[in-house]
């Protein structure tokens, strides 16, 4: 297939090899049929892990945690998995090794045949694994590159359309299908001149960004984020919950009424691409402390201390390429 018009295949994506059910094959030779299952009905699960360049060299990190967040995606949507943890982390060390450079990892499980109904009748189960630099490998193929990601980004707080709900799909579980409602949400949001959007629960309470955990610090100053059974199980929102408390800070996992924004102190995001993410305003209303606030900048200069090895007590959290 031919790239759309004013696209260019950039220079480095040719020579990437993705591991495609054991097998490395070129980049651009890794297809899945249009009418496949995957495609057709959003049954794609996945989850996107971080490279970081140390001393020591490339390390992936908390790879244990995010292998295992897979395995509990694919039995969370019924995708029969044939590959153990184990197998499926050797793989990504291969993958790492195989695409020097690369910023991130993906795992893909999905259903490749061709389908006609909801329910598949070839449930054969396909796993890719993928390491790229989203930058150099994906977004630069835009004909023009695209702005620099902003260093506090602007919230609009999604006033109709709610966040994913357990009796559809579960929120725990990153599937394809999952994230339909909340793209057209950011899409809308950004049409509004914000950056993301930040999405409600069925009770009306804060939940989480379409692909990032949200946290604030509160009048009192304890930082607190939406309790797990009603967002994604973030594996940088588990870091930072570490992090915060080896800070010595008051944490809180409780219910957040839209209410709280207006005395909140400061606010930030967590995700595999944000690390931690400043938030300056929500609705244009910006927060009590300047952005970013004290919690945040003491949490991200941690996070990027551990991220770059230097933090000897986080250091198990990084499972290095090269030994």
């Amino acid at each position: 297939m031919a790239a759309p018009s004013g696209y260019a295949l950039p220079v480095s994506a040719p020579d990437r090899r993705i591991w495609f059910d054991g097998e490395f094959v070129p980049w651009q030779d890794a297809q899945v049929h249009l009418l496949s299952h995957a495609l057709a009905r959003g049954s794609l699960v996945f989850d996107y892990m971080s490279l970081y360049e140390t001393e020591r060299g490339a390390a992936i990190f908390r790879l244990a945690d995010h292998v295992e967040r897979f395995c509990i995606s694919c039995e969370l949507v019924g995708l029969p998995l044939e590959r153990t943890a184990d197998e499926i982390s050797a793989a990504c060390f291969d993958v790492a090794r195989a695409n020097p450079g690369a910023k991130v990892l993906k795992l893909n499980a999905f259903l490749p045949s061709v389908e006609v109904d909801v329910v598949p009748a070839d449930a054969r189960v396909a796993l890719a694994v993928a390491a790229f630099d989203p930058q150099q490998d994906v977004m630069q193929r835009k004909a023009k590159p695209p702005p620099p990601p902003p260093a506090a980004i602007k919230l609009w707080l999604e006033k109709e359309r709610r966040q994913r709900r357990p009796d559809i799909l579960h929120p725990h579980a990153k599937v394809a299908a999952n994230y339909a409602s909340p793209m057209l949400a950011k899409w809308r949001a950004r049409a509004r001149g914000f950056d993301d959007v930040l999405l409600l629960d069925e009770q009306g309470c804060i939940a989480e960004a379409p692909t990032s955990n949200f946290f604030l610090v509160d009048e009192a100053g304890a930082l607190c984020t939406p309790p797990e059974p009603s967002v994604l199980l973030g594996v940088t929102r588990r870091s930072v919950l570490e992090l915060a408390a080896a800070e010595g800070l008051r944490v809180e996992q409780r219910a957040l009424a839209p209410a709280a924004l207006d005395t909140a102190r400061e606010a930030f995001l967590t995700g595999t691409s944000a690390g931690v993410l400043p938030v300056a305003c929500v609705d244009g209303r910006p927060f009590r402390a300047l952005c970013p606030g004290p919690v945040t900048e003491a949490l991200a200069a941690r996070f990027r201390r551990v991220t770059e090895g230097r933090d000897p007590d986080f250091l198990h959290w990084l499972s290095f390429v090269s030994p």
